[in-house]
């Protein structure tokens, strides 16, 4: 196994005291592994589960080819190139049975969307598409050609096939598209058992009561509320005082039980505190200044599974025993609420799908963006990215369009995040947007 200091040295222009926020997702990819255990469960259990295994088709979808319209099927070699068509109708097919009989030259078949295409036949034509008179049809030339509006056998899914990929995150499409299979239960990669605790003798627990300069613990909720919503499994230790034997507990009953830990608070660079101290004295720890806004503290890195084999940090719950001697994946975030919310999304995240075993390809590199036209002048010095809190709107021409949700975007300021539904992105070397210059916009939904 690698140390950090091996995967930093790889990677190309990386400084730790500098850190472009683009790097951060190219050296997770390289720190963190996926899960290995696996277990079977139901289809109705399986949604957002990671597939472990490749499931291939036992048969093709569509089985037969069938109508993809209501309409009359016939042979396409019988549309007349320079007149109307006209074909008398000798039937009606019905989805769900095959259309017993057989269909000559100049004669066609009414046809149920779905049903199986009779014999010989090719083509469908939609019944608006066409004149009905009695039992005869007329097509005008030139609307129709050889084969529209079949569906093929097999041009879903082949028999034999591969229907689905080994780190297909299973969305309702794909636990739809199993059903399809008649596929009751699927292999899936176990959940990652998160830690998460929040630090500091100034953060009060719900309930306290209020002291001067002590505030109420946020982060707790946002971030296993994050966790809980991508699927996770959260163990859940509280506030954790700036004391060094209280931090030490915490760190290693976190990572005896978890696959990764989550700390809020007490990784300022700089900053002389237990926190910072622990996280060096138990594991391989990075300390980095990302070039962003808000979120520029944090820490990565592993606590060593060897060093957590005591009794004393060993849960008694089974479902969070660890599995296999992988060391536990720390991620030190920033303390102020929106600058935690931010790191979550745009690196935890990543890290996360890569570790539950999702294709790195689709799911694990850096968050997805939409475009959208600023509707306001946005300040910005080339240097850093910034995570501006937004909210996304359909311009009269249907177009996307964003404005922030308030002048302060200072990263302590939570009520910014509940009125926006996306972040602003401006990247490392972009400058000032004016209004209608498009921008680039990570979503809320589906994650937050």
């Amino acid at each position: 196994m690698k140390s950090l200091s091996q995967i930093a040295a790889e990677l190309q222009g990386y400084d730790a005291q500098a850190l472009p926020a683009g790097k951060v997702n190219e050296f997770l990819a390289r720190l963190v592994q996926p899960v290995q255990a696996a277990e079977r469960v139901g289809l109705m259990d399986a949604y957002e589960r990671v597939l472990a295994e490749d499931v291939i088709s036992p048969f093709s979808v569509p089985p037969h080819d069938n109508s993809a319209m209501d309409g009359f099927a016939f042979r396409g070699a019988d549309l007349k190139a320079d007149a109307s068509t006209q074909f008398q109708v000798i039937g009606t097919a019905l989805a769900g049975k095959a259309w017993q009989g057989t269909v000559s030259s100049g004669q066609c078949v009414k046809i149920m969307t779905g049903a199986i295409m009779p014999i010989g036949l090719d083509t469908v034509v939609p019944q608006e598409m066409c004149k009905v008179s009695g039992d005869t049809i007329e097509i005008a030339t030139g609307v129709l050609k050889t084969g529209d509006n079949r569906r093929l056998a097999g041009e879903d899914l082949m028999a034999g096939g591969i229907a689905l990929s080994k780190g297909e995150l299973l969305a309702p499409a794909a636990i739809g598209l199993l059903a399809s299979l008649n596929t009751s239960s699927v292999e899936v990669f176990r959940r990652l058992k998160v830690a998460y605790f929040s630090t500091g003798d100034e953060v009060l627990s719900l309930g306290q009561v209020p002291r001067e300069g002590a505030i109420y613990d946020s982060n707790r909720y946002t971030v296993i509320g994050m966790l809980r919503r991508w699927g996770h499994e959260v163990i859940d230790i509280g506030v954790v005082r700036d004391n060094p034997e209280a931090l030490e507990a915490a760190f290693m009953q976190a990572a005896a039980q978890a696959d990764a830990v989550i700390t809020s608070g007490g990784v300022s660079v700089g900053e002389a505190d237990h926190t910072k101290a622990m996280m060096k004295k138990l594991g391989d720890v990075a300390f980095w200044k990302i070039a962003m806004r808000p979120g520029r503290p944090m820490a990565v890195g592993r606590i060593s599974n060897a060093k957590t084999d005591d009794s004393r940090y060993k849960t008694s719950a089974e479902s969070y025993e660890k599995d296999s001697a992988e060391d536990c994946i720390l991620f030190g975030l920033p303390g102020n609420p929106v600058a935690t919310m931010v790191t979550m999304l745009a690196f935890v995240r990543p890290a996360l799908l890569r570790m539950s075993g999702a294709n790195p390809a689709k799911y694990c590199k850096a968050p997805l963006y939409l475009q959208a036209a600023s509707q306001e002048n946005l300040r910005k010095k080339p240097g850093r990215t910034e995570y501006q809190r937004g909210l996304v709107s359909l311009a009269q021409d249907g177009s996307l369009q964003v404005r922030t949700t308030s002048s302060n975007q200072g990263s302590g300021v939570l009520s910014s995040m509940v009125q926006a539904n996306g972040l602003i992105v401006l990247h490392h070397e972009q400058g000032n947007v004016a209004v209608g210059g498009l921008v680039d916009v990570m979503m809320f939904e589906g994650v937050l």
